[in-house]
Formats: structure tokens, C-alpha cells, sequence
């Protein structure tokens, strides 16, 4: 049975336009594999442990630097609990709204804690880095005020979606595809817009 996880980073669950289309998204995906099993995680709700200074020193370990003693391996137990529970599943949606050219800093948060070598990448010295998610699938649900792609930069940059493609290249996800709904602020019939990305979703 496939397990999909969507992964919401907008605090305003009820109101969000990205929780929005990623749920239509997922109500398609479900008709089309009744099997489906999905989960929620809402970053929001979540109790992430801050990625201090012990995970931190725990996480450069694997790379040779320090050791890991009994506090850091206290705090290392906490990231790899998180990290393999994000692992049991087949596919993710992210609702990912932009904050400032980025993304929120929960998801940023979340990322940071579960983005460690020997779980989700590995290094080599000669290859560099690579990811050890293979064969799991992800959707990217991209939102923002005024941002669009191809836009002049007087409306902004993209650290949003290019981060999280080079995130999911960094851990080895590389069938991934993209729904956008930008602008939602600069347009003249905004509703009518997010009327015509919903209508376009169809079950993957």
C-alpha cells in the first residue's frame, strides 16, 4: 500500500492557497489509488527539537570530525527518530508558500533536522554528495503574492522553488513535479486563476 505525506509549512492551514491546491492534488491522487494511504504533517503543530550545538557536532562525525560521545548520541537518537519516520513514505506533497524570496523557516527548520548523511545523503570525497531517497516521488505545490517566474526581479527572486529542487536532488528524489500558483496578488482575476490550476490537476 503507497503512503503519501503532505507536508504543510503555511500557518494559515484554513486559508492557504497552497494547502488548497495540494489538497485537490491529493484528493485526486486518492481516486486514482484507492489504496492510498495518506498523512498530514503540519510544521506548525509539529515538536521539531532545535538542531543545536550536540546534533550539530553528532552531525560532523560522519564526517570524520569529533566523536560521538553519549550526549551526542542522545541528541543524534532524536533527528533519526524524525528522519525515519519521513522515510516510511512512498511520496510527499509540500505546501510551500514563498516568505521573502524563501521558505518559511519551519520548513526550513524541519529540512535542517532530517537533511543528515547516512539518511538521506551520502559524501564522497570524489563524487560529492548523493541521495539515498531512490525511487520515492514528490509534488512541489508553490505559492506567492507576487513573485512569478520569468517576472522582472523587481518582483522578487526565487529561493523558494529552486531551493526545494536542489533540495530534492540533494536527497536523491528525483521524480518530482510542480504546481504554481503565481502571482495570487498581481493578477486581475485571481480567484479565476486558482480556479484554472485546479482544474487542471489530474491524478499522476
Amino acid at each position: 500500500m503507497p503512503k503519501l505525506l503532505h507536508i504543510i509549512s503555511s500557518p494559515r492551514e484554513d486559508a492557504s492557497k497552497s494547502v488548497q491546491i495540494a489538497e485537490a492534488y491529493i484528493e485526486n491522487r486518492k481516486r486514482a489509488v484507492p489504496t492510498l494511504e495518506v498523512d498530514t504533517l503540519n510544521l506548525w503543530s509539529l515538536d521539531m527539537p532545535e538542531f543545536d550545538g550536540d546534533k550539530a557536532a553528532a552531525k560532523m562525525t560522519f564526517f570524520g570530525v569529533g566523536e560521538m560521545d553519549e550526549t551526542r548520541q542522545s541528541a543524534w537518537d532524536q533527528v533519526v527518530a524524525l528522519t525515519e519516520k519521513f522515510k516510511s513514505y512512498d511520496l510527499f506533497v509540500f505546501s510551500v508558500p514563498m516568505w521573502n524570496g524563501g521558505v518559511p523557516y519551519k520548513l526550513k527548520q524541519f529540512l535542517d533536522i532530517i537533511t543528515q548523511p547516512g539518511l538521506l545523503f551520502g559524501f564522497d570525497p570524489i563524487k560529492g554528495y548523493f541521495g539515498l531517497l531512490d525511487g520515492k516521488k514528490a509534488t512541489l505545490v508553490l505559492t506567492s503574492g507576487v513573485f512569478a517566474p520569468g517576472a522582472d526581479e523587481k518582483y522578487g527572486k526565487d529561493f523558494h522553488g529552486e531551493y526545494m529542487r536542489w533540495w530534492l536532488g540533494l536527497v536523491g528524489i528525483q521524480e518530482a513535479s510542480i504546481l504554481r500558483f503565481q502571482p495570487s496578488l498581481l493578477t486581475a482575476d485571481a480567484e479565476a486563476d486558482l480556479r484554472a490550476v485546479l482544474g487542471e490537476l489530474e491524478p499522476a
